[in-house]
Parts: structure tokens; sequence; C-alpha cells
């Protein structure tokens, strides 16, 4: 991918020795009236539009943002432009990491580290390096790749840590209790960052490099990235050539950003390998629910793949995801998925974050068929709602026979594993919608065969995450059990046919002691 570069004027920023910071990092007042060039200057859009999330989101950025410090000169017609003025704000804020995470004031701050692909770990490793002066602060992320050093010793010393969804590399701090786990619906997570009391002070973020009207892109990660910068008093970026340029509401105005620090290296990959048997049996029984012209949520993993990998054959797909993957964009690339029948952002493919390889960020640079929105819209259940046949497709660790879908905690032993995340967020909005299919996929086993994943009872410890009221459909390698409209004995009766051959009788045993069959 080509490096991008501010042009007329800015691309000097890239080969400037510039000065350290001093001091600590203020907040102030007015941000120019370009700012509403966002919202395509539609000042009565509808509420709950992007345009109009846009719009406030804006009026947000003006309170947090000035020209910090920026000098007075001469420019067109005796005043100063607003390109000239990015351009010295660049130039004054570009520093190390280190000089970035010493400019912040004593602790304890709460601070939110970037998401997926786009964690910043420059800055993440200077902000250990100062550890003592930053003791008591509060870390809060969603799920990242990468190592996670604050959760190790002797950082975690110094560091509380929330996670907002537990990824391998917090797991066993959470279950050692060095870390916590925060359960929210995901589309919640931006409301809580930025009206509640678990608010941030203080945002640790990856963009792009400034385009030609001075504005960087959250890339890969808009998610509550987006709702972070919009409360924190200041914000850190690394600013990185590898990360895509993406559209929808991805774009912040380089004055909104504190300070910037350089950072050339290649964002991480999350590749999930060669699609199993019973992977590819599962994503042919979903697919077979799917019809042509339907709206499509899938996740990460071998599952999600396997059902991408069996809708080659389909027909004008459209997109309205939380994760945008490898096997979505190989969709698109096809002509599968061209969202010409979406009832809602017609033509678009929506998301709020992108987990993949190389490939996939190279096919979201700059791509306008491409809209990348914060959770608080992509998740909210009314607006996912409006695409008719939306067909959302999520993962479980056990299902009981009455339905309950254990999610986010290992049934029976009561260890945290991931995070509620947007599962109940896209099963509410694919039943409210006109046509919609909410599709539960999972293997009918797990620890390679010795216990079965279509359970009795979720048992001690095995919270539900998507509750029996909400699960219409439940896919396994055996087959789809819709549960919708069903009573628990025929609930029970159709679970029990796509559960593993060896443990149905049981599974029909428990279920007749119960009297449900």
């Amino acid at each position: 991918m080509a490096l991008r570069v501010l042009q007329r004027g800015l691309s000097p920023w890239l080969s400037t020795s510039l000065p350290a910071a001093a001091a600590a990092v203020g907040c102030a007042a007015a941000l120019p009236a370009a700012l509403d060039r966002l919202c395509s200057g539609d000042s009565s859009a509808a509420v709950g539009s992007p345009c109009w999330v846009q719009q406030q989101q804006g009026q947000q950025l003006q309170q947090r943002c000035s020209f910090r410090s920026a000098p007075t000169f001469e420019g067109i017609d005796g005043c100063t432009t607003l390109e000239e003025r990015r351009r010295q704000h660049l130039q004054r804020h570009t520093v190390t990491a280190a000089e970035a995470v010493q400019a912040l004031a004593p602790g304890p701050h709460r601070i939110l580290i970037g998401s997926g692909c786009a964690v910043p770990d420059l800055l993440v490793d200077a902000l250990m390096a100062c550890g003592s002066q930053l003791s008591g602060s509060e870390l809060v992320h969603l799920l990242t790749l990468g190592p996670a050093p604050y959760v190790l010793p002797p950082h975690s010393d110094h560091f509380h840590h929330t996670a907002l969804f537990i990824g391998p590399n917090v797991r066993t701090a959470v279950a050692e209790g060095r870390a916590d786990y925060l359960p929210v619906f995901l589309h919640e997570i931006p409301r809580l960052l930025r009206y509640s009391d678990a608010g941030v002070d203080v945002a640790l973020i990856q963009v792009s490099p400034p385009d030609a009207h001075g504005f960087v892109s959250l890339g890969v990660s808009v998610d509550v990235v987006l709702a972070a910068c919009l409360s924190a008093r200041t914000i850190l970026a690394e600013v990185n050539p590898h990360m895509p340029r993406t559209h929808g509401n991805t774009f912040l105005p380089v004055e909104a950003i504190d300070y910037f620090v350089r950072n050339d290296r290649p964002l991480p990959e999350l590749t999930n390998g060669p699609i199993d048997e019973v992977s590819a049996a599962i994503g042919r029984n979903v697919a077979a629910l799917i019809p042509n012209g339907a709206c499509l949520q899938v996740g990460i993993g071998k599952i999600p793949d396997a059902v991408c990998a069996s809708l080659r054959q389909h027909e004008d797909l459209g997109v309205h995801t939380e994760v945008l993957t490898d096997g979505v964009a190989e969709l698109a690339q096809c002509g599968v998925v061209n969202c010409s029948s979406k009832t809602f952002m017609h033509g678009k493919v929506v998301a709020t974050l992108a987990l993949g390889s190389r490939r996939l960020y190279d096919w979201m640079d700059d791509n306008p068929m491409l809209s990348m929105h914060p959770t608080d819209f992509t998740n909210d259940p009314q607006v996912i709602a409006r695409n008719d046949r939306m067909a959302a497709v999520n993962a479980a660790l056990a299902v009981d026979l009455t339905g309950q879908v254990a999610a986010d905690t290992l049934p029976g032993r009561g260890t945290f594993y991931s995070g509620i995340g947007g599962q109940v967020d896209f099963m509410r909005g694919a039943a409210r919608s006109r046509g919609g299919v909410p599709i539960i996929a999972l293997p009918s086993t797990a620890a390679g065969g010795a216990a079965s994943r279509i359970m009795p009872e979720l048992g001690r410890g095995g919270a539900v995450v998507t509750s029996r009221g909400d699960v219409h459909w439940v896919v396994t390698e055996y087959g789809a059990a819709q549960l919708w409209g069903k009573t628990i004995g025929q609930r029970a009766a159709a679970l029990i046919e796509i559960a593993h051959p060896k443990f149905r009788d049981e599974l029909r045993e428990y279920a007749q002691e119960r009297r449900w069959l």
C-alpha cells in the first residue's frame, strides 16, 4: 500500500525534526466549521442516522479541540488558513512515545488502549516504562491482539486492568485476579465511556497518516475508540502508514489529538488456519438458512470462515456486521456481496472493526464501498433491524436443552473466557428484521469429543449471555434446530437431534426425567 502523506504543504511533517513536548496536555475551546463536512452538510439528518451521529460527535469535538499554541502568521488575504494551522499543530505535537507519555500529568488516570489490530504498542511500552509515575491508573480495552504486558508483574502492580472483552492475552490474568472483566453489551460501551463514571480521561490510539484535509482515520478499529476520544481529555496517537484510511465515521481532525508518535510497524494479522470438516459442515448448514439478498453478520474463527466459504454461490448479499474479516472481503471481491439488496445503507458494507490479513486491510483502504462506524451504531439492535433479511451468525460455548446460550463463561467451571460482545445485539436485531434469521452456530462437542456442547443444563458457573427467548436457530454439524415458537419439550427434542449421536441418549433421558418428552 502506497504511503499516504498529507499533501499541499503538510507533507514536510514526515521529514521535519521536531522538538520534544515539555508540558502536560490541556484542553480548550473551538473547532472550525470544517467539522460540519463530516456530516455531508445535512443539518436536518434523521435522528439515529450516520450523519446525525456524526453531527453530535462533531459538536463534542468542537468542545474539546483547539489549535493549541499554534502561532499566528499571515496566510491568504491576511488570514491564518486552516491547513497552515493544522500543519503547525502537527509540527509542534509530534514527539517520541516516551515524550508523549511523560507529558501526562501524574496519575492516576483511566486510560483506554486501542482495540484489535490497532493496539498502539509503542505507547503501551512507553506507558509500562513510566509505571511508577502513573501508579494507580486503570487500563481499559476491548479485544486486543498481541502481548499484554500490563497484566504481567511488575506492571500489574502499578496498573489496574479492566477488560471489556477477554482475549487470549488477558484470559489467565482475569482467572488469577490480576485483571477484571466488565460485562456489557457492545452497543452500550460508547455510552458507558462518554456519559458514566466509567469514562476515560486518556486515549491511546493508532491512526492513519493525515489526508490532504488534515484528518486522520481510525482505520481498522472504530468500535469504542471514537467514543473514548470524544470523552478523553488527552489523546495520544501513533500515526502508521500501514493503517488503512477507511470511510465512514472514522475521522478525527489533527487538532483533536494532543501528541503524535510515528510508527512504521505492520499491523498485526489474524488468520484462523484451514477449515476443518466439522466447521465446513456447520458452514453448509448455516448457508442453507440464508436466502439470496440477505444482509450478513459473521464473527471471527473457523466457523465464520466456513460460512463465508459456503456462501460463494449466493447472490446479492449485503453486510452489516461487527467484525470485518477476510471471508467477507473475499465475498465482496468475487461479487457475491454487492449490497444491492440492502434496505438500509444501500450499497455499503457496514462494520466497526476489522481482524484479518494484510489483504483485508488493503481492500479496506480508501474503499468507498466500506463504511466503518462506532458500536453504538453498528450494534444497535434497532439499527440492525432496519436491514431486511438480516442473517446474524454467532458462536457459542454451549447451549442447554431449553435454548440458553453460554458465550462468555465456560460451563461447569465458571471461568470467564471471552465477553458478552455483540452477540445479543445482533440476535435481537436480526429477530426484529423483516425476514431475519438469528443463528447460533457451534460444534456438537468439545474437549476432543469428550463433552457435548448441547448440554442438559449449563451447570455451575454456566452464565447465560443469550436467553432462551432470543434464540431462533441453533446449528451444529448434524443439522439445524428451529427453536422460535417452540415449547420446552419441542426445543429439547430438536436440540437432541443435532447433538452428537453418542450423547443423544443421555440428553433424551434427562429431558424425560424433567417430563419435557
